[in-house]
């Protein structure tokens, strides 16, 4: 057998080198030949004697050197699978489903059983799924990370092909593409994912934490006192961060900047920041409860930016209300909290502060926009039209943004329309505005913070002075790079805010009738008739705009439902269904309404008057959304899960916008309500 095997390559062309040489001699002799007869015939003599010699050799032999290739061949071999059993690393071979067909000792040690033939590699680690599998269509190579038996493994697969691996064996023949085999090394990296969890948590979190209502609770009690209550709320806040390896130093009477680790944060997180309930409790006689808000700033790359999230995050907590964490982690924001009503400030500064603000720009430009949010309502407007006569009073040109007028403003815009009193230019639509709006044009949002949610976001492109005025508590979208933004959850409405900056506008600055009905009905409309959301500067503002000639009945007479609208509002309250026992949801019928989403928040509004309903929330398709109108007293946080949706508004009155049908919004709401108890009963 081993007779018959022949060599090939570099040892066969050097066993061949002896004949090689004869040829060069034969070259020789031919020289010698011409020189001398005698001395070449000699010469031929060697070289006869010289082959015979070497073809014997190489007879002789060529099957001891192809002996001692096949000894070598088998004993490195042997070496080679005794160095893989040996292996320090585990070591497993697949079949192409996945199932061990071979482990060497380590691998065998490892799982503590050598009979592991046949198994299916899932059953050892589950993280290794069927098509977790390296294959040629995914590069031949994969990596995943598994855990087994508390330790922590990094498994490298290679995929190898038993038709190239076969490719001239003549024992095998006719294999497939489809047959191949997985290689599988173990790297075990428990130590490694260790020390980077240690590094993970060792990580500075910076924090700022304010108190809301300083002021306004320190005003509740007694002069001796009031420094005690100070005390004891720097003590509660101090010893809660101080338990979980926290640092907490005071900036100011009302600011705290706060130090931990990754690992402290993940425990504050787990047990939900109990500090804002726990500082309510410090009450030495003050009426008002004092609340906490707290920005955190994690994962950035570096030290200045971690405490620039931390800022953000605190902005936006007060933005959205206080008594609330907001945690920024990159582009992810996370809340906690915000479950109590923000208490009303009966100060007035910052009113007058953001009124002279919007009057110096609004005189530093030669033009002004004014738009609300998509599907104009009634505060928007209201809004709006309060913008337009503060522009109109320095002079400048006040044009605002209607796309679509809705049943519900067509009334309240019909004073303006064909009225010589008011430019023809009065409302435009976004693509008039796209013309006029240039780099000296002051832009108004009013009633909405998410530009997504703007009349025409395209506007907010094209001008860098841009103002917004907005009740909503602010989410993880907001207008990027105003000017001036005033943004207070407080407000019962847009057009509160507005009616008191109008008053601290200008002095010789009048509302006329028609435009103090306006925002009159805007504060009608989101108070649902001073019943929600209604405080003592709500009034005040009411007040005002009695005072500049708004008509109760007036405003009543524009605010009434054609027949339609009442018969499709009660339909909704009709079809309402209870679910988990507290939660009222409805679908409003759509067809043939002009301004469903306006009927879908009547309706749920309606539904809140039903004894044990915690919440309200009506479902109305329009143009190709599903619109959810949300609705709460004070039992529940409605924005909260309003912004799991997408969407957002007040504590009690809140809003959503999905894609798909009815049946498929119905179910998430649901999925959300459930959430949401759970985490109710987890606390």
């Amino acid at each position: 057998m081993k007779e018959k095997i022949s060599v090939r390559g570099h040892l066969r062309r050097y066993l061949r080198l002896p004949l090689y040489m004869v040829i060069f001699w034969a070259g020789i002799n031919a020289v010698v030949y011409y020189l001398d007869l005698k001395a070449g015939l000699c010469v031929t003599a060697g070289i006869a004697v010289y082959l015979g010699i070497a073809l014997l050799a190489l007879r002789n032999h060529k099957p001891l050197i192809v002996n001692d290739l096949v000894a070598f061949a088998q004993q490195y071999e042997n070496a080679e699978k005794r160095m893989l059993d040996h292996l320090a690393s585990p070591y497993l071979v697949l079949d192409s489903r996945g199932r061990i067909i071979w482990i060497n000792e380590a691998a065998a040690e490892l799982t503590g059983n050598k009979e592991l033939y046949g198994r299916n590699i899932g059953s050892l680690f589950p993280e290794i799924a069927p098509n977790r599998l390296p294959s040629w269509e995914s590069g031949g190579k994969s990596e995943v990370m598994v855990t087994y038996e508390n330790a922590v493994y990094r498994v490298f697969m290679e995929h190898v092909s038993m038709k190239e691996l076969s490719a001239g064996k003549e024992f095998l023949e006719d294999i497939g593409n489809e047959v191949n085999l997985t290689a599988c090394y173990l790297y075990d990296e428990t130590a490694l994912q260790e020390y980077m969890q240690k590094c993970e948590d060792e990580k500075v979190v910076f924090g700022l934490a304010y108190l809301d209502n300083y002021d306004e609770a320190l005003q509740s009690v007694e002069e001796v006192r009031k420094s005690l209550l100070i005390a004891l709320i720097d003590r509660k806040i101090t010893r809660y961060f101080s338990e979980y390896d926290g640092l907490v130093r005071k900036l100011e009477k009302d600011k705290y900047l706060l130090l931990m680790t990754n690992h402290s944060l993940e425990q504050l997180k787990e047990q939900r920041f109990h500090i804002l309930d726990d500082v309510k409790t410090v009450n030495i006689g003050n009426e008002i409860p004092v609340t906490l808000s707290i920005g955190i700033g994690v994962n950035a790359a570096g030290y200045l930016q971690n405490y620039e999230y931390s800022r953000i995050a605190i902005e936006m907590a007060l933005g959205r209300g206080g008594d609330q964490v907001v945690l920024k982690d990159g582009s992810n924001i996370t809340y906690f909290g915000g479950k109590a009503p923000q208490m009303e400030r009966n100060t007035r500064v910052k009113a007058r502060v953001k009124a002279q603000a919007l009057k110096e720009f609004i005189s530093s430009k030669d033009q002004v926009v004014v738009m609300g949010h998509k599907i104009t309502d009634v505060d928007a407007l209201g809004a709006a039209v309060g913008i337009y006569r503060a522009g109109r009073t320095l002079g400048k040109p006040v044009h605002i943004v209607v796309n679509d007028p809705t049943t519900s403003i067509r009334p309240l815009m019909a004073g303006f329309l064909d009225n010589p009193e008011y430019e023809p230019t009065m409302f435009i639509s976004g693509e008039e505005a796209m013309e006029m709006v240039n780099a000296n044009t002051a832009l108004v949002v009013v009633d909405t913070n998410k530009p997504s949610y703007t009349e025409c976001p395209e506007l907010l492109e094209k001008t860098k002075t841009i103002i917004v005025l907005d009740h909503h508590r602010r989410g993880s979208e907001v207008v990027e790079n105003a000017v001036l933004s005033y943004v207070e959850p407080y407000a019962s409405s847009a057009c509160e805010m507005v009616a008191e900056i109008l008053q601290y506008f200008a002095d010789d600055l009048k509302l006329r009738n028609m435009e103090a009905d306006c925002l009159y009905a805007g504060i009608i409309v989101d108070t649902n008739n001073f019943t929600t959301r209604s405080g003592v500067r709500t009034f005040e503002a009411a007040a005002f705009l009695r005072r500049s000639g708004a008509d109760v009945t007036r405003v009543r007479k524009m605010l009434r439902d054609n027949f339609e609208s009442y018969q499709a509002r009660a339909e909704a309250v009709r079809s309402a269904n209870i679910y988990r026992g507290s939660f009222a949801i409805a679908k409003c019928p759509g067809k043939g309404l002009e301004s469903p989403t306006v009927v879908g928040a009547q309706a749920a509004n309606e539904l809140l008057n039903i004894s044990g309903v915690k919440a309200s929330f009506v479902l109305t398709p329009y143009k190709n959304k599903i619109y959810i109108s949300a609705r709460a007293l004070d039992e529940l946080n409605v924005q909260v899960m309003m912004e799991k949706l997408g969407g957002g508004g007040h504590l009690n009155v809140a809003g959503a916008q999905l894609e798909g049908s009815i049946e498929e919004a119905e179910e998430k709401l649901k999925q959300v309500i459930d959430e949401t108890l759970q985490e109710e009963e987890e606390r």
